[in-house]
C-alpha cells in the first residue's frame, strides 16, 4: 500500500471519528438535533453569539462532550497499547487482560468502593485504581526477573498468573464488602463513561499522550521486532530491555485509563488485527491508525450501551466484549 492511499485511509478515520463524536453528542435519553448541537459547540468555543446558556448546552457541553472527548482518549490509548504488547510479545492475542494490567486496576478501584469508602475526594477512585495496575506491573517484572530468560512467553505466563490472583481478590472483596455497592462495582468493572468530567479529562489525555508520543518516537525499534529478537538484537535493539520500557509504559497508561473508564475489555486485542489490514505492519502509520480505530469502536459502543436499553444505560464491556467474542471466532475460522 503506497502513502497516498494510507493517508486517505487516516484522513477517512478522522473524519468518522468526527462524526461519531457529533452523534454521541446528539443521541442519548434525550435526542438534540445536530445543528443544535453545533450551535452549542460554537457557542461554547466562542465563535457563536448567543445571549445566554440554555439548558441542552448545559446538557452538551458539561456532561455529553466530556464524555465524547474521554472515549477518545481511551479508546485510542487502548488501541495502541494493545498494538504495543502484540508487538514486543509477538503474541496475537496480547492486551492489558492478559498481563494483569486492567486487573490490577479493577482491584484497586473494587477496594475502595466495596471496602475503603471515598476518603479523598473524587480522586479516591482513580488512584486507588491507577496504583493496583501499578502494583500488577510490578509483580509481573519481579516474577519474570526471578525465572532463567525473560522472553515474551514467560511474561505472558506471569501476567496470566497476576491477572487470575487480581480478579480472585476482587470478587473476595465484592462478597466480604458492603453489599449495597455490589451494583456499582459491576458496572464499573464492565466499563464506562460516566465518570467523565472536565476536571478527569487532563489525566485521560495525559496517558494518551505518554504511550502515543513514545510509540511514535520509538516506531524504528518497535518495527525491528516484526523481524525476530535475534535480527532486532543485531540491529542494534536491546531487546528485554525494550519490551520491559514498553511493559511499563503500557502498564502506566492502562492504569490511568481504567481509573477513569472502567474495565473496557477486547479493544487492545481487536484494534491491532483491523489496523494492520488497513495501515499496514509498520509502526508510524500502525499506531495513528490504531488510535483512530480505538476511538471509533469506543464511540460506536457507547452509543450502542446508551440506546439499546434507553434511558437504561448499559456498561461499555458488555457492548465490546460481545462484539470482541465474534471477532476472535472470526479469528479462528479464518486462519483454520
Amino acid at each position: 500500500m503506497d502513502r497516498f492511499h494510507k493517508r486517505m485511509i487516516l484522513a477517512a478515520g478522522a473524519i468518522l471519528v468526527v462524526i461519531l463524536a457529533l452523534l454521541s453528542i446528539a443521541y442519548g435519553s434525550t435526542v438534540v438535533p445536530l445543528p443544535d448541537v453545533l450551535n452549542a459547540l460554537a457557542h461554547a468555543a466562542g465563535l457563536a453569539d448567543l445571549t445566554a446558556t440554555t439548558p441542552v448546552e448545559r446538557i452538551i457541553v458539561d456532561l455529553r462532550l466530556p464524555r465524547v472527548i474521554l472515549g477518545i482518549c481511551v479508546g485510542a490509548g487502548l488501541g495502541i497499547v494493545g498494538a504495543m504488547l502484540q508487538t514486543v510479545t509477538r503474541n496475537d492475542l496480547a492486551d492489558p487482560f492478559l498481563f494483569g494490567l486492567s486487573s490490577g486496576a479493577a482491584a484497586g478501584a473494587v477496594s475502595v468502593i466495596s471496602l475503603f469508602g471515598d476518603r479523598f475526594g473524587i480522586w479516591t477512585l482513580p488512584v486507588a485504581a491507577f496504583s493496583g495496575g501499578m502494583l500488577a506491573a510490578t509483580i509481573v517484572l519481579l516474577l519474570v526477573r526471578r525465572v532463567l530468560g525473560q522472553g515474551p512467553e514467560r511474561m505472558i505466563l506471569a501476567g496470566l498468573a497476576v491477572s487470575f490472583l487480581f480478579a480472585a481478590l476482587t470478587n473476595y472483596m465484592v462478597f466480604s464488602g458492603d453489599q449495597r455497592a455490589a451494583h456499582s462495582v459491576m458496572f464499573w468493572t464492565l466499563g464506562g463513561l460516566g465518570l467523565a468530567r472536565w476536571e478527569n479529562l487532563p489525566l485521560a489525555a495525559f496517558g494518551l499522550a505518554v504511550i502515543l508520543v513514545y510509540a511514535l518516537r520509538n516506531h524504528r525499534n518497535l518495527d525491528a521486532f516484526l523481524a525476530g529478537e535475534n535480527t532486532a538484537e543485531s540491529l542494534g535493539v536491546r531487546v528485554h530491555h525494550t519490551r520491559n520500557i514498553v511493559f511499563i509504559i503500557c502498564a502506566f497508561s492502562t492504569a490511568i485509563f481504567v481509573s477513569v473508564a472502567g474495565v473496557i475489555g477486547f479493544v487492545g486485542l481487536m484494534i491491532p488485527h483491523i489496523a494492520r489490514h488497513l495501515g499496514g505492519q509498520l509502526h508510524a502509520g500502525l499506531v495513528v491508525t490504531c488510535a483512530l480505530l480505538g476511538a471509533m469502536l469506543i464511540l460506536l459502543s457507547d452509543l450502542a450501551a446508551r440506546l439499546l436499553l434507553a434511558p437504561q444505560e448499559l456498561p461499555i464491556g458488555i457492548v465490546t466484549s460481545s462484539v470482541g467474542a465474534f471477532f476472535v471466532v472470526t479469528l479462528l475460522l479464518r486462519r483454520r
